[in-house]
């Protein structure tokens, strides 16, 4: 018979945000895979739990994956967790997860704290629908293109970011974003100082430049979906250069379609700024 691997979420703050299940979970299983074996131990003490451990994080975890598979097929249990929260949202553990599944053993998901779900629970902005987005991307312009993407999203979608970063962030969303669009900034989740701000982006982004504690911590970022009707006849200058890239090669009708396809926007906008584009080049 073989083992069983453990998707074990830990708390992200606070650390009586821990089930009891948790607890008695890794009491029981052989093995604890952890993305910093120095950071468990502590939670690990505070709930006098002594069980062996196993580092896994971004750097080995490609290679590690496979023996501690090996281990589970001989019949020993291993619990994966992450510094804090659910392993593999943003934290390590997807190869493990992927290769158990693949080699037909039992994953077994230990639910608990999440800062995206924590965050999403009290940010008021809809929740029928929603996407996360990860880390950011570290530079500038890459950001800007990411936000240029993001423009025309419906539904609400967050981003986890740094203390290093969340201001150059806000500060890149600003150049594309109105600066009345609503997002909520959450911070330190569960911990001393948690902090929740939502408002207009402009003053969000304020408040974290001229408050320095706004600057220090961990970041939960969530932007409100486009209102139906918002900006439909306008085209951010990213849109206007993908419907010139395509006008290149494609019928007016074609690259309009393919543009809203790329962008998001409404292929009816996209097809009479075609044509604007055309007319300018024919004058």
């Amino acid at each position: 018979m073989y083992g069983k691997l453990y998707v074990v979420a830990t708390p992200i703050g606070n650390l009586a945000d821990f089930s009891f299940r948790a607890v008695d979970i890794l009491k029981q299983v052989d093995l604890i895979a952890a993305e910093d074996t120095r950071h468990v131990k502590m939670l690990l003490q505070h709930y006098g739990i002594n069980k062996p451990l196993q580092s896994l994080h971004q750097h080995n975890e490609e290679h590690a994956s496979q023996g501690l598979i090996d281990k589970i097929r001989e019949g020993l249990s291993v619990a994966l967790v992450s510094d804090a929260g659910t392993p593999m949202i943003s934290d390590p553990g997807f190869p493990l997860v992927k290769l158990a599944r693949q080699q037909g053993v039992d994953v077994c998901p230990i639910p608990g704290a999440c800062a995206l779900i924590a965050a999403l629970s009290v940010a008021g902005l809809p929740t029928s629908r929603f996407s996360f987005e990860g880390f950011l991307p570290r530079t500038g312009s890459a950001r800007r293109s990411f936000f240029e993407h993001k423009l025309a999203d419906g539904s609400t979608w967050a981003f986890y970011e740094s203390s290093h970063r969340i201001q150059a962030a806000l500060e890149d969303m600003l150049t594309v974003f109105p600066a009345d669009h609503q997002i909520v900034v959450a911070r330190e989740i569960t911990k001393l100082h948690e902090t929740i701000v939502g408002n207009g982006l402009a003053k969000v982004l304020e408040k974290v430049q001229t408050d320095e504690n706004m600057r220090k911590g961990e970041f939960v970022v969530l932007v409100a979906g486009r209102e139906p009707g918002e900006q439909d006849d306008e085209l951010t200058d990213e849109q206007r250069r993908i419907l010139g890239i395509l006008l290149t090669e494609c019928s007016t009708k074609t690259a309009a379609a393919l543009a809203a396809e790329i962008t998001g926007q409404r292929k009816k906008t996209l097809y009479q700024a075609a044509l604007a584009m055309q007319d300018k080049q024919g004058s």
